[in-house]
């Protein structure tokens, strides 16, 4: 047994899902250890981290002038390197001795949207968090993964994750991405729509976490058979005094139009530039949906009825891309004895 070989019998393989909303982090054996919002409290000046995850999501927009809450991770990428390092290192660490015999392996699933920069600045995140060694992957590829796509077939397998901050839609084959698409659109977006409707329509301004709590209790993509309601409390616009109003489900999916039809757009766009022989298997076995926006009451209905195509949702959408990375290097082992068996059967 090699060195290399002995490090990775004693090394923790862990997978990340860096996600714009929330990160989870699965340890093989373990399975899913961390999901916390990624969200950072620091001091202002000093960047003193105070509170990560749930305890520093209950402070945003609700702070003293001497502590901020910050979310360091926009549109699936870095926006602030130091405070994504120093969440990366403290999840880690809640889960971890702190001293470790081999330093962990870690794979971390990112948009195919990023740029070759935005790539290294996460690689060089984990590396400064105690990695021994750093695997960034697709989120699709590692979605399929997670979600028990059988990818090594010679057929064509469409996924759909739609992130808090990125919607990536690939076609896989024998093991690599055949056609990938990514929007920097998830359910982020979603709630944006939601405040900007509240406001237009009704004058009143709601926070980040009422749109939230509206898009999850009422929010759908189809029209349904009942009409929900629910009552949200936010601040007139006119007068700047605290006021509630009731809301309903069909409002609620007006508002998320525009996001909606965006990703169904680029859904038949992926499907318009898949080869026929794979599209052909995509129309047999569907589409599969993961991510935390594929949970929108009635999505996959909406995009089986606007493609043609049945949608089938995962089992565990919200922890494919984490499950997927941390099975990854299981993967990669098994995608190079397959190559090798088949490189041997045709020599």
């Amino acid at each position: 047994m090699g060195l290399g070989s002995l490090f990775n019998s004693f090394s923790t393989d862990i997978g990340i899902d860096l996600g714009t909303c929330n990160t989870l982090i699965y340890i093989k054996g373990k399975g899913i250890v961390i999901n916390e919002p990624s969200v950072v409290a620091v001091e202002r000046g000093t960047k003193r981290v105070v509170a990560v995850g749930a305890e520093a999501k209950r402070m945003l927009w609700k702070t003293p002038g001497d502590i901020i809450a910050i979310r360091p991770l926009r549109d699936g990428v870095i926006a602030d390197l130091e405070i994504t390092e120093k969440m990366i290192r403290h999840f880690i660490s809640k889960v971890l001795p702190r001293k470790w015999l081999v330093k962990p392996r870690m794979v971390i699933g990112v948009p195919t949207c990023i740029t070759e920069v935005e790539r290294r600045a996460v690689e060089e995140c984990a590396y400064k968090a105690g990695a021994r060694e750093v695997k960034v992957i697709e989120e699709s590829l590692a979605a399929a993964i997670g979600a028990s796509i059988p990818i090594f077939e010679p057929a064509g397998h469409m996924i759909c994750d739609i992130g808090g901050g990125t919607t990536e839609i690939s076609v896989i084959s024998l093991g690599g991405m055949v056609v990938t698409n990514a929007i920097r659109l998830g359910g982020d977006e979603f709630d944006e729509a939601i405040i900007k409707h509240v406001r237009t329509v009704h004058n009143l301004i709601i926070g980040e976490q009422t749109a939230e709590n509206l898009k999850i209790a009422i929010g759908n993509a189809s029209p349904d058979v009942k009409i929900e309601k629910m009552e949200i409390k936010g601040t007139d616009a006119i007068t700047g005094l605290p006021r509630r109003l009731e809301i309903d489900s069909v409002e609620v999916r007006e508002a998320l139009q525009e996001p909606i039809n965006a990703i169904v757009d680029e859904i038949k766009r992926t499907l318009g530039q898949t080869p026929p022989e794979l599209a052909a298997d995509i129309v047999e076995r569907g589409i599969v949906m993961t991510g935390g926006g594929s949970l929108l009451k009635g999505l996959p209905k909406l995009i089986s009825k606007e493609t043609g195509v049945p949608v089938i949702l995962a089992e565990d959408p919200l922890n494919c891309v984490a499950l997927g990375a941390g099975m990854y290097f299981d993967y990669a082992r098994d995608m190079h004895n397959t190559r090798t068996m088949y490189n041997n059967l045709n020599t």
